[in-house]
Parts: C-alpha cells; sequence; structure tokens
C-alpha cells in the first residue's frame, strides 16, 4: 500500500521517470514517511496503554537494591523498553547516583535506553524484516552489557561531578497513577503526541537523507566502496553517525536506502548503533554530569564496540544478511 502510494505520486502524478534519479528518490521518500509515521502513531499508542506507570522514577526504584548483575540485566532490559532519548540522561543519571545504583549498571541503562526501543524495533521489523531487527537488538543488549562493565573497571565515580553527589532527591514515595482504561487512553495519547513531536524533524531528516542515497548515489560506486565490507568502512560508518542528531527510528530509512544499494550489513549496524548512543548532542548532554575523562572513556568504548559489532556481522556475511 505505501509502496503504491509512492509510485502513485512520482510515477502516476508527476511523471517522473523511474529509471532516473528523482523518480526513485520521491518514490522512496512518500513511502517511507507514510509507512514510518503509520507504524509509530500505532506502537507508541498501544506501548503506552502498557506502559503507562512505567516512569524514569519506577525505572529507579525496580533497579534498586539489586546484586549488580541483576541490576545490570534489569537496567538493559528496562531501557530497550522505555523510549528515553539523550535529554533524560542527566535526571536518570542523578536518580540512579542518588538510589546508590554502581555507575557501571547506569552506563549500562544509558548505553541501551536510546539505542533499542520497542518503536524502533517494530519499524526495523516493517521496513528491514526480522532478522535484521534481531541482530540489531542483539548487538545492542551485548554492547550494553559489556559497555557498562568496561565503563566500572575504570571507577568513573571519580570523574562524577560534585553536585552530582550533593543531590538528594529523596525518599518520598511518587504518589500512585491510575490504573484505569480512560487514564492509560490519555497517557497513550500524550506518549504519541510528546514522542511523535519531539522525533518528527528527525525522522524526515533520515528518510530524506536515505531518498537521497537511494536516488542519486550510484550502486556500483556503493558495491566498490562498501559493499565488501571493507576495514576501513565501518570505522568510517561510525565516524559519519557521531555528528547526526537522530535516534533509532530516524536512521532506520537511510539502513534501509544502504542496505538496498548494497551496503555491508556490519557497516550499516554501526552507523544506526552510532547515530542513536553516540552523538554530539547526546555526549554534550552527558558532560553535565561526568567529566571530560569519562566522557572520552564513555566514547571510546561505544566507538570500539560498535566497531567491533559491524566488523563480526561483515565476517558473517550472507548468513547475516536479511532475507
Amino acid at each position: 500500500m505505501f509502496a503504491r502510494l509512492g509510485d502513485l505520486i512520482a510515477y502516476d502524478l508527476l511523471h517522473l521517470d523511474p529509471a532516473g534519479h528523482l523518480g526513485p528518490a520521491l518514490q522512496f521518500f512518500v513511502m517511507d514517511v507514510t509507512k514510518i509515521f503509520a507504524l509509530l502513531v500505532v506502537v507508541i499508542y498501544v506501548m503506552g496503554l502498557l506502559r503507562a506507570l512505567l516512569s524514569p522514577e519506577r525505572v529507579r526504584a525496580i533497579v534498586r537494591g539489586r546484586p549488580d548483575w541483576q541490576a545490570r540485566g534489569i537496567a538493559v532490559g528496562l531501557g530497550a523498553l522505555t523510549p528515553f532519548c539523550s535529554c533524560s540522561s542527566v535526571p536518570l543519571f542523578i536518580g540512579f547516583v542518588e538510589a546508590g545504583i554502581p555507575l557501571g549498571v547506569t552506563f549500562s541503562f544509558l548505553i541501551a535506553s536510546p539505542m533499542i526501543n520497542e518503536v524502533a524495533v517494530v519499524v526495523l521489523v516493517g521496513l528491514l524484516g526480522w532478522q535484521l531487527a534481531a541482530l540489531y537488538v542483539l548487538a545492542g543488549l551485548t554492547v550494553a552489557w559489556v559497555g557498562g562493565i568496561v565503563m566500572q573497571r575504570f571507577r568513573p565515580e571519580r570523574w562524577v561531578e560534585d553536585y552530582v553527589w550533593a543531590i538528594r532527591v529523596g525518599s518520598a514515595g511518587t504518589p500512585t497513577p491510575s490504573r484505569s482504561l480512560a487514564a492509560r487512553h490519555r497517557y497513550a495519547v500524550g506518549e504519541v503526541r510528546e514522542i511523535v513531536g519531539r522525533i518528527w524533524r528527525w525522522v524526515l531528516l533520515g528518510i530524506g537523507v536515505g531518498a537521497l542515497f537511494h536516488g542519486f548515489v550510484p550502486a556500483d560506486w556503493v558495491t566498490t566502496h562498501l559493499g565488501g565490507g571493507a576495514w576501513y568502512s565501518v570505522p568510517a560508518a561510525v565516524l559519519l553517525g557521531i555528528p547526526m542528531y537522530a535516534n533509532a527510528t530516524g536512521v532506520i530509512p537511510v539502513a534501509e536506502a544502504m542496505l538496498g544499494k548494497g551496503v555491508a550489513i556490519g557497516t550499516t549496524l554501526a552507523l544506526m548503533m552510532s547515530v542513536a548512543a553516540l552523538s554530539v548532542p547526546e555526549l554534550l548532554i552527558l558532560r553535565k554530569v561526568i567529566r571530560w575523562p569519562a566522557l572520552a572513556l564513555f566514547a571510546g568504548v561505544l566507538a570500539v564496540a560498535f566497531t567491533l559489532v559491524g566488523w563480526g556481522f561483515n565476517l558473517v556475511g550472507p548468513l547475516a544478511a536479511p532475507a
């Protein structure tokens, strides 16, 4: 249905050439805009109904007081289920510190939360298939788990800003939200408005970049430079993702266009993870609560992890490619 709408506008109404550059680019743009925003509204609303009681404070309460390995597993899992973006990093970080949660566990949550969420996964399945979605989730969970452990080894507590330790959020319980269906509906509608309102520009930007890549970048050039999974393509993709500010959902159209042109799957995954968790705005926001050595360590650990993941999937090659 969405592809047909793209064909109708690009080829039937505007009479663009399917063999040219502009026609396929516009068809891709129309198809992905309608498909992604339809998926976003439906998935965010449904998950909002289920997640009406899962606030950042509740996440903190669930993780508090657990053994390290258990807390890390819960933190990574909750990070994957909560669509907190980089703008939530500072209050979440402060809340976790105040609750006495180890910083390694906190960093695992901060890695998993922007990289993986159910909205991005459903959109990824809808556009690229469940195989690539499963690979992305598996890689993201692994990076979040191992990355938090590595950060903990360097004792990052010494690099936390002094004012963070001085903050005391308090132990008073938060009011229990209403569990009625009407209240959950209002919460879900609010989630749709808030999340779509926050990311729509980046989704359109991602679709636009993907459309330009799809329509104007020659397939032969992509196959020669990126299709074979050359060793330098993965670190280059990680570096390319750092200045790009988007979330996991916004970068999916770019990944779709890259894979459609023959870019190696590991290179594509490395770009997706870098954009979602290693962008400059994300790092600058974290700088408010941790000093430069910790920030550099955080960025270095993620860059190395994303590069290793990309190289690993490129080595697997056709076995990892989506059907």
